[in-house]
């Protein structure tokens, strides 16, 4: 069977990669054409554009290159016509697989959509497009399920969370090892993880170093974005003790005894890390108050608002500062307080059911 799939981002590579092995052990005549990353193309295949061809962030930077993003949108189309698939897999993505979806509908494709945009916190009004153009929505958010069939009457796929599969089949750290290789000592480890882009990395990180001296029987551990270099982290960290790993969030999280974290995946990681954590979160006065206009969801955290109940901390524009930091963190190191949160995570992992999103998707795809 014959196989086009469209990946706009390395997350999307990662799960498209994964996909394309599922389908490869249940479909072994799978062909596939795709636009994606390293990891799609190494397990097969032929790859039309790499993704990093197509990630336009924020309002100027789409456009300033509008002209390529819909000379992009051309050659995909004629590509698909060309290599007239069985099956279209759009995974993510939204402001370019919803135009794709809506021509793939119109020439008679069967279009499958994997991880659906979070019209449930936001853009609501894209159910209309996804009732037209989709025909199969494949979910990773149990919550998911009871939102679209019980509010807009539209049947979906939950196929599981992959970031499961991801954690429980990666290695195991050497722990050793790795405080050797970073040149840490022995001292319990927290995590610090204040996000990828550099607006959320300058409001949050100042704010999280404020409390390091707060706790010296703990060692803090910045956790480097792959976009960002030493340097970069180097202007914040100054004189201080505090380290800096690049590129080892996984890792770093193995070996922690808490985090501070940035709302957004990353809470859900370190969740399944098992990890106590206090999620932060700031950014201008203007863009929250835009924020809280149009974005509909009651917690920030992934977590909260998997179990629809606030299990983690969350601290949020002005309540994000020094000392509600220090309060929250006392409170997930020791006794009580860290013990309610881990025996909740507990209940995190049974709602997020077992593992083999690949396997269940790959599955569906192929019996649809």
């Amino acid at each position: 069977m014959k196989y086009y799939l469209i990946a706009g981002e390395a997350s999307g590579d990662l799960h498209g990669a994964n996909l394309m092995k599922a389908l490869l052990l249940q479909d072994s005549n799978a062909e596939f054409r795709f636009f994606g990353g390293d990891l799609m193309s190494a397990v097969g295949g032929t790859l039309v554009k790499h993704y990093r061809e197509l990630a336009f962030m924020g309002v100027l930077e789409v456009l300033k290159n509008i002209r390529s993003i819909f000379r992009n949108i051309a050659i995909c189309k004629k590509d698909i016509l060309d290599f007239n698939p069985d099956k279209i897999v759009l995974i993510d993505y939204p402001g370019f697989n919803f135009r794709i979806a809506e021509f793939a509908k119109s020439k008679n494709f069967e279009v499958h959509y994997y991880i659906s945009p979070k019209i449930w916190a936001w853009k609501e009004n894209r159910i209309h497009k996804i009732k037209k153009f989709v025909d199969h929505m494949h979910v990773i958010f149990p919550f998911e399920v009871s939102y679209f069939h019980d509010k807009h009457q539209y049947k979906v796929n939950y196929v599981g969370n992959p970031l499961l599969d991801e954690i429980a089949l990666r290695s195991p750290v050497d722990k050793q090892l790795f405080r050797k290789e970073h040149q840490l000592g022995e001292k319990p480890i927290i995590a610090l993880l204040p996000g990828s882009r550099t607006q959320e990395i300058n409001k949050i990180l100042s704010v999280m170093l404020k409390v390091v001296n707060t706790f010296k029987e703990y060692q803090f551990v910045i956790a480097g974005a792959p976009s960002k270099t030493e340097l970069f982290y180097k202007e914040f960290i100054g004189s201080s003790n505090v380290k800096f790993v690049a590129n080892k969030t996984y890792d770093l999280l193995s070996v922690s005894t808490a985090a501070l974290v940035t709302s957004g995946t990353a809470t859900l990681e370190t969740a399944l890390f098992k990890v106590p954590q206090v999620v932060c979160y700031k950014t201008s006065a203007f863009t929250y108050f835009i924020a809280k206009l149009f974005v509909n969801v009651k917690f920030f955290s992934l977590v909260n608002l998997v179990m629809d109940k606030e299990l983690v901390k969350e601290l949020i524009q002005n309540d994000f500062n020094q000392n509600a930091l220090e309060v929250e963190l006392k409170t997930i190191l020791k006794g009580v307080g860290r013990a309610k949160m881990l025996a909740s995570y507990q209940k995190l992992h049974i709602e997020l059911g077992e593992l083999g999103a690949s396997e269940k998707l790959a599955h569906s795809i192929l019996n649809s």
